[in-house]
């Protein structure tokens, strides 16, 4: 491989030749180096069955919160939840002593969209996890994994439970082809004509995949013997199925992708994070979280527009005195504060009023003005981003247990 500098022509190494620690070097704090971090805090006694609230620090891989729960109260919330799902079991259990059918709950609510709420338990949720299991291995690198839908999509994605099912059934598969569970971070979005794709984050595995025993299941031999790239074609191809053949030759040759280049630069578990939310920090780009008229209808919505597989979610928390706490919070505050980030948001911006006399020959007089009224309307502007507003509260960092460490000491220096 050559290229040109300077006029002359310089000999490039083929990237096959690139050792892979050179292209991906991945930070994620290990579980142990995070219990180190806890134990830099002064934690209180523990809990003895009293009332009120209990500030905590929460250390993760990549997210640093600070809660106050009330202990007592979630006790008790949970003994309520225990006897709802006795009472449900109760009621399945007269069912089938009668020989009838368990009625299926069919959702009420129409969901139309993704909310703010799990916008954030999602960012949270992927900074807590520990992603060492899947990209800790050196000799493989990540991609970014695209899977699409036909042009007619509505035949063979009618609504989100069938959707899921074929993003359950490529997990299978892959879990029969390449001999290894499959470990990936996965998001739902659609398109502006209204179709779902997925994506995923995961190591492809080297080689080819198995070629199947003589008794093993049909679908096990479609892309047998095939590297991951047109693994995955044939496979989501198969698995989606349009009844239209050129439909489906057309999702066979345009129906997936993987992107080598964009994941590189998740290598830390904040980066991770910032890439499946990159497209709602951005209004232009909101659409892909409308739900489409046709899935709107109660039972028929996406359900969770993200998720991971073979990952658990790693934290360390201490409980700490409030006074601890709310410094804790106040330095968490101003660093946040500091990255100066913001979103966009829409506000209402209404025009001034102007005074016009209601008659000619009357000027000045008290009433006999009128104010009219200006047309409302809304413009999209940027606020700065504020966190542990009411002292509670998570931000997302690159390295939690570096932040805590740092954060420990600070607190020793104020008391």
């Amino acid at each position: 491989m050559t290229s040109v500098a300077d006029g002359r022509a310089v000999q490039l190494p083929a990237l096959s030749d690139t050792p892979v620690t050179a292209l991906w070097a991945p930070k994620f704090p290990s579980p142990e180096g995070l219990d180190l971090a806890a134990r830099l805090f002064d934690a209180r006694p523990a809990w003895q069955g009293e009332e009120g609230p209990r500030p905590r620090i929460v250390i993760a891989a990549g997210a640093f919160a600070i809660e106050a729960p009330d202990l007592a109260r979630r006790e008790r919330r949970e003994e309520r939840a225990l006897k709802a799902r006795q009472v449900e079991a109760d009621i399945a259990a007269t069912y089938l002593a009668l020989d009838e059918d368990v009625p299926e709950r069919v959702p009420s609510r129409e969901i139309t969209g993704w909310s703010r709420k799990s916008r954030a338990n999602m960012v949270r949720a992927l900074c807590e996890l520990d992603y060492r299991p899947m990209l800790g291995d050196s000799d493989r690198l990540p991609a970014m994994v695209t899977l699409t839908y036909p042009g007619d999509w509505l035949t063979v994605a009618p609504n989100g439970k069938v959707v899921k099912a074929q993003l359950k059934a490529l997990r299978k598969r892959y879990e029969r082809a390449w001999g290894e569970p499959l470990q990936a971070v996965w998001k739902l979005e659609f398109q502006r004509r209204g179709a779902p794709h997925f994506h995923l984050l995961l190591v492809p595995p080297h080689g080819t995949a198995r070629i199947p025993s003589g008794r093993a299941r049909a679908d096990s031999r479609i892309g047998a013997g095939l590297p991951f790239r047109q693994w995955l074609s044939e496979v989501w191809a198969d698995i989606v199925d349009h009844p239209d053949p050129e439909e489906k030759r057309r999702h066979l040759l345009a129906g997936t992708g993987v992107d080598y280049a964009e994941s590189l630069r998740a290598y830390d578990p904040k980066r991770v994070a910032v890439y499946f939310t990159k497209h709602g920090a951005f209004q232009a780009k909101e659409y892909q979280h409308c739900v489409p008229e046709e899935w709107q209808a109660p039972g028929q919505g996406p359900g969770r527009f993200w998720g991971y597989w073979g990952l658990e979610r790693v934290t360390a928390a201490v409980e700490v005195t409030p006074e601890q706490a709310v410094q804790a919070a106040r330095i968490a505050r101003r660093w946040a504060r500091a990255q100066g980030t913001t979103r966009q948001v829409s506000v209402p911006r209404t025009r001034g009023g102007q005074a016009r006399p209601t008659n000619a020959d009357v000027i000045g007089l008290a009433g006999a003005h009128r104010m009219e009224q200006g047309s409302t309307r809304r413009r999209r502007v940027r606020r700065r981003v504020r966190r542990f507003a009411s002292g509670r509260g998570f931000i997302s960092v690159n390295n939690g247990q570096l932040f805590a460490v740092q954060l420990a000491r600070a607190l020793s220096l104020t008391t």
